[in-house]
């Protein structure tokens, strides 16, 4: 066991990390050094080599995935994890260029016009991925896609629940790119904080919030900078004019998808007094159809027995606190040892209830009445800013209103969880759901160090204030600050 210390140097501290890692960090510091810079084509062949992992590989991943969750839907790993990757990486590519172009910035009064001031993207180095392993491919992989853009370097520590994966990508990425640019690790039994530790140039983790805290005081250390994608609990609302089957029949999507393990998921539910009942029934109605069998291969499994046992808690908790349940599978028993969780709507929930003190992270949905759009606004603002809000209305002005009045992470109409998917929107959350955004052109610029770059000309304007100040120079700095008055 060695320990680095802030620059960089192998040494003995009081924090100590695993020789793998601190010889990895070296390799990959040591070689960005040597190359800060690499070029528009280097990128693109890395982003490329990366795009072929995804797609050589793909059975390979998505076998590895099922495994570490005990059945996980394949067709949900392809179109979330797999698909979704490889367009955000080819998107990527086609924008690189512009991306990478320095951007003109205006002069001011004292220096135009024989002066110029641009804007550089350059890289930041050797950057730290702490993925999760709800969605271990696309939360390594879309965070990478930015870092590889930007021109850096990356190690990622895969999740303790993701080992299958995790070794399978410590096993192939070395065909695609070296290790000096890309390495995987597995969690080797709570190995997160020690990783954590290394004086990276940008740590990247997904994660609960009560992590991200310990992940930013252990970057605090180094003065590493932080992009945190964590979780909460998300609110849905739906406004009296929007049809009830419409949106029973999208928030059940985002509701069942991945078991409802997806940190952006519908986490609870605003319904007019009067929508209730018709969205019980056509709840079980479309459960009954897109799920004949939760024990089949379309319905994910709880990851672990521990958050299945979670979720028998949660919901016996809010049935002894007086909430009435409802199964939308009554009738099918689940698969116990698959973990197969049957899906439930919890009505009457009241706040000392678990499932509206955490993140729920299951296929469990509280629903609460409401009357008035202020009802709604004041409960949300009385809790931390949630990472996503999903509002079903086809009244514009009603959806600004939520917009301007509610803060999230990000914000889907009339759907849910889109926004998230979609490469050309940033993708982050806000105080208690996270710091910083990536996706698209917002990753590029998350790993990159937007340089500012001033160059002086021929002629220096300011000669003209310099001391000491007589006449001539007071009147030029009396006209400047008229003509800016």
């Amino acid at each position: 066991m060695n320990a680095i210390t802030p620059l960089g140097g192998v040494s003995a501290s009081e924090t100590s990390v695993p020789t793998e890692f601190t010889d990895c960090f070296e390799r990959q510091r040591g070689a960005f050094l040597v190359h800060p810079y690499p070029s528009y084509a280097e990128r693109v062949a890395d982003l490329r080599a990366m795009h072929r992992l995804l797609v050589e590989n793909r059975d390979a991943l998505v076998e590895a995935v099922h495994r570490d969750y005990g059945s996980r839907s394949r067709f949900e790993t392809l179109f979330t994890e797999c698909l979704l990757n490889q367009e955000g990486i080819l998107d990527a590519i086609k924008h690189l260029r512009r991306w990478m172009k320095p951007q003109k910035r205006r002069l001011d009064i004292t220096q135009y016009p024989f002066a110029s001031a641009r804007v550089i993207p350059q890289p930041v180095g050797v950057v730290g991925v702490v993925a999760p392993w709800n969605f271990p491919i696309s939360m390594a992989f879309a965070p990478l896609t930015g870092i590889v853009a930007a021109g850096n370097r990356a190690m990622v520590k895969m999740s303790e629940n993701s080992s299958h994966l995790a070794r399978l990508l410590m096993e192939i990425s070395p065909r695609y790119l070296p290790e000096d640019k890309l390495r995987f690790f597995d969690d080797g039994g709570g190995r997160g904080p020690a990783f954590t530790t290394l004086p990276f140039d940008h740590i990247f983790f997904t994660g609960s919030p009560q992590t991200g805290k310990a992940v930013m005081a252990s970057a605090a250390r180094n003065l590493t900078p932080v992009t945190l994608e964590l979780g909460g609990k998300s609110p849905t609302v739906v406004a009296p004019d929007y049809p009830i089957r419409t949106a029973v029949e999208r928030i059940m999507w985002v509701k069942m998808l991945n078991a409802g393990q997806i940190c952006t998921n519908v986490d609870y539910l605003f319904l007019p007094e009067d929508k209730v009942d018709d969205f019980v029934r056509i709840a079980r109605e479309i459960i009954g159809q897109r799920y004949p069998d939760i024990n089949g291969n379309d319905y994910t499994s709880i990851i672990d027995e521990r958050s299945y046992r979670r979720l028998e808690t949660t919901l016996e908790d809010a049935r002894r606190k007086g909430a009435r349940l409802v199964n939308l599978v009554e009738g099918q028993v689940p698969d116990r040892a698959l973990r197969k969780f049957p899906p439930h709507l919890v009505l009457d929930p009241t706040d000392d209830m678990e499932i509206l003190q955490r993140e729920i992270f299951g296929p469990l949905l509280p629903i609460k009445t409401y009357r008035t759009k202020e009802e709604i606004r004041d409960y949300v603002r009385a809790r931390p800013h949630p990472l996503a809000f999903y509002i079903y209305t086809n009244d514009r002005q009603l959806q600004d209103w939520y917009v301007t009045h509610i803060m999230s992470g990000g914000v889907s109409v009339n759907d849910g969880l889109i926004h998230a998917g979609l490469h050309a929107l940033p993708f982050g959350g806000i105080g208690n759901s996270g710091m910083g955004h990536y996706h698209g052109y917002e990753g590029f610029t998350t790993f990159s160090k937007m340089r500012p770059i001033f160059r002086q000309g021929p002629i220096r304007p300011l000669n003209l204030l310099l001391p000491p100040y007589d006449k001539g120079a007071f009147k030029l700095l009396n006209l400047m600050l008229r003509l800016k008055s």
